[in-house]
């Protein structure tokens, strides 16, 4: 079959180039790549003001979402899909970019999208899940937002999260914070907090876990804290690591690599309990996003209100001081962090009390 033409959009007064905008990308769903640019477009104002200035992973499936296409990963670079966390070679001069430093001192200039004509090129390489850090290009080392990660373990789904959402908002709240729900698209529910960018990342992943902590006082048989999979049972994860450095979570309006094509959503507090991943694909969210707009620019980089991490960092220190609770594990890629407990699977821990 002969290859189609490549397609010109106009993106707000930049030409964007869209190679095999036939290519089918979604099989079960017959969306191509073209339905993908555009789908991009189409929720324009969204995807820019979740990713605008930040340093952004970009995972790609240049091949499509097929049925046995896997990720790529640092043991086994053959998979089909990966993520992009350098700027790709032969980027376009309006491609911005932010340096930002791993946790092994490595440093990478990511794409830090500045214009949606930005999106729509990463998405004619395949990009269909755009991946921030939760800081500002101009300030790589302080984030403003705070990502708190409700996800789903074995037995349990997004209704179990849903149930757990009120409760997050209620604590939220008692610390004066506000936040924005969203789909993960997948099983999880997001809520990401506007804050001051007075804080380093230490302060807020010891702010996350001092949440997460009360959340599961409150609640211990929905919600765990603990990072070992062997000890979670069938209850929603606080997955506070995610609020470590290099750690980041789907945006929102992303696409998410499954057959359903569905996408991350916002959504307003009172939609949490009756709302279902599956709502929210390519396919619907224009209609969604013209009709309510864009719940997530409570989010938008330099809005208002940026609220602070004070009352958390003080429940912190008295979790500290009245029940011993000190810092957790961090992910496995970090090297050994000051405070941190022993990072040994229980199961595998001999010195652990029998």
């Amino acid at each position: 079959m002969a290859q189609t033409a490549a397609v010109e959009l106009d993106v707000r007064g930049r030409t964007v180039r869209v190679s095999s905008p036939d290519r089918v990308v979604f099989p079960e769903r017959g969306l191509t790549k073209l339905d993908v640019v555009q789908y991009f477009l189409a929720v324009g104002d969204g995807i820019l003001g979740a990713l605008r200035d930040r340093p952004t992973t970009l995972e790609r499936w240049p091949k499509g979402v097929f049925e046995g296409a896997r990720m790529a990963t640092r043991q086994d670079s053959s998979g089909d899909a990966f993520y992009q966390k350098r700027v790709p070679q032969g980027a376009p001069e309006y491609v911005e970019t932010s340096r930002i430093a791993f946790p092994s001192g490595r440093t990478a200039d990511e794409v830090a999208p500045t214009e949606l004509a930005v999106v729509a090129w990463a998405a004619n390489l395949g990009t269909l899940t755009f991946h921030p850090w939760p800081v500002v290009r101009d300030d790589v080392d302080r984030p403003d937002q705070v990502r708190i990660d409700l996800d789903p373990q074995p037995g349990t789904d997004f209704a179990d999260a849903a149930r757990v959402a009120p409760h997050v908002r209620e604590l939220l709240a008692e610390h004066g914070l506000e936040g924005t729900p969203k789909t993960s698209g997948g099983r999880g529910l997001h809520v990401f907090v506007p804050i001051e960018p007075e804080w380093t990342f230490t302060d807020a992943r010891r702010a996350t876990i001092a949440f997460g902590r009360e959340l599961e006082r409150r609640l211990p048989d929905q919600v765990t804290m603990r990072w070992w999979k062997e000890e979670r049972g069938r209850k929603i994860f606080v997955d506070y690591n995610q609020m470590a450095r290099d750690r980041t979570i789907a945006s929102a309006y992303s696409i998410r690599s499954n057959p359903r094509a569905t996408v991350s959503a916002p959504l307003a507090w009172d939609e949490v309990g009756e709302a279902h991943p599956d709502d929210f694909d390519v396919s619907t969210m224009p209609a969604r996003f013209a009709a309510v707009g864009d719940l997530f620019a409570p989010l938008v980089a330099g809005g208002t209100p940026r609220y602070r991490l004070d009352s958390l960092l003080e429940l912190a220190d008295r979790q500290a001081h009245d029940e011993g609770h000190g810092d957790l594990p961090y992910p496995p890629e970090y090297p050994k962090m000051p405070g941190e407990p022993k990072r040994v699977q229980p199961s595998k821990d001999r010195d652990r009390p029998r």
